[in-house]
């Protein structure tokens, strides 16, 4: 009789050669317990996907709840569903008062597609304009404003008419024309090594796009739902995007992404012709009632005024002489290593060592940590100590 690990490694796709292969038993809070009973501290929450720990209580409920009523029926068109409409108006009210409708999808990289879409039927253009070792998704759109040439080897021909800018360069701003739709940016990019916008970056970028008449974009996938202190990453830099996409966090951790505009925009999805952006599952009451659960966890409890302090923490237990700095805000932080040798012994030292962090897509020498925004003053030191270990056994 075969393993679990062997059928998965036989049965299952895979996006790298050599997986992890950790046969997770199950996960609760902050741990993960694999088939043999070992826990191991998540440092990572499903990359930023379970902001409220794995399984919390409140969202089981909320799933539980919804089953009893009903599953899957229609998702658009027709048919008013509770759990999405509630989500979609309370979702609403935390954004800025441009943001005045919801698109519901199954996926961040889906929100994007539908988010590009937008973009080019507003403005009847169809430049892009995306930033280099910038990151929204695999689908062949998101793919056309990654950033990393290197990630798209092998699936040309992309989206036409696109260029690329330079996180926080001013000096790149003339690029965006009035032949772009519109620019897409990270809030703050994160397979580049959780790089911060500086200098009012973010400001001048709208700046620009309002002279010209492009649309920004900003992409809160990773630094929505609360990571950052603020429910959305961008409320920290004072900007208003006119298109907001988001996902990761927001489920709970089921699978979810949406994008929002204000009704003058997203109505033209409605004709001309009609069916704009379509989703069969996009709004499912199941992942809906998931979602409202988290955003009321986020925003009605202590959750949001704790980050700053253990970020705080972070940062003072990583304080090592092979960190050489610790990049990013709230908890989506990257310590940086001397080399990407030693961030990959790390790793997986501290795997072995039941700790779980993870990598980042280009900045090699970081260290992803991103932990459920439920995580304690006690589990921070845990994990930060285990850190500390591995950095001291390494010569």
């Amino acid at each position: 009789m075969t393993t679990l690990q062997e059928d998965f490694l036989n049965y299952q796709a895979k996006t790298t050669p050599h997986p992890l292969g950790i046969e997770v038993k199950k996960a609760k809070g902050v741990y993960i317990t694999d088939t043999s009973g070992k826990k191991y501290l998540d440092f990572i929450a499903g990359i930023s996907v379970c902001s409220l720990g794995h399984c919390h209580s409140k969202v089981v409920t909320a799933i539980r709840k919804q089953i009893k009523k009903h599953m899957h029926v229609m998702v658009y068109g027709e048919f008013a569903q509770s759990a999405a409409v509630s989500l979609s108006k309370e979702l609403i009210a935390l954004l800025p008062d441009n943001q005045e409708s919801v698109y519901l999808t199954n996926s961040g990289t889906e929100a994007v597609e539908g988010a590009l879409k937008l973009a080019k039927k507003a403005t009847g253009r169809n430049e892009l304009i995306g930033a280099i070792n910038s990151y929204h998704g695999s689908t062949h759109g998101s793919l056309s404003l990654l950033g990393s040439e290197h990630q798209k080897v092998g699936y040309r021909p992309l989206l036409p008419n696109t260029r690329f800018i330079r996180f926080n360069s001013e000096n790149d701003l003339s690029y965006i024309t009035n032949a772009t739709a519109a620019v897409i940016l990270e809030t703050i990019q994160g397979g580049a090594g959780f790089i911060l916008p500086q200098n009012d970056y973010l400001q001048k970028v709208k700046t620009r796009c309002q002279k010209v008449g492009a649309l920004l974009i900003l992409d809160e996938i990773q630094p929505g739902f609360g990571r950052t202190g603020t429910f959305f990453g961008f409320e920290n830099f004072e900007v208003e995007p006119d298109i907001v996409v988001m996902g990761k966090g927001m489920g709970g951790g089921l699978p979810v992404g949406a994008f929002t505009a204000s009704h003058k925009l997203m109505k033209l999805l409605e004709n001309h012709p009609k069916l704009g952006h379509i989703t069969t599952f996009g709004g499912n009451p199941v992942i809906a009632a998931a979602c409202l659960a988290t955003l009321r966890e986020i925003r009605d409890s202590k959750l949001l005024t704790e980050i700053s302090k253990k970020e705080a923490l972070f940062r003072a237990e990583l304080d090592h002489p092979k960190i050489n700095s610790i990049q990013g805000k709230g908890l989506m932080l990257a310590p940086m290593l001397e080399n990407a040798e030693i961030a990959n012994l790390v790793v997986l030292k501290c795997i072995e060592k039941g700790l779980i962090l993870f990598w980042l897509l280009w900045e090699k020498k970081a260290l992803r940590i991103s932990p459920p925004l439920t995580i304690t003053e006690k589990e921070i030191k845990k994990g930060c100590a285990i850190i500390r270990s591995v950095l001291d056994e390494i010569s």
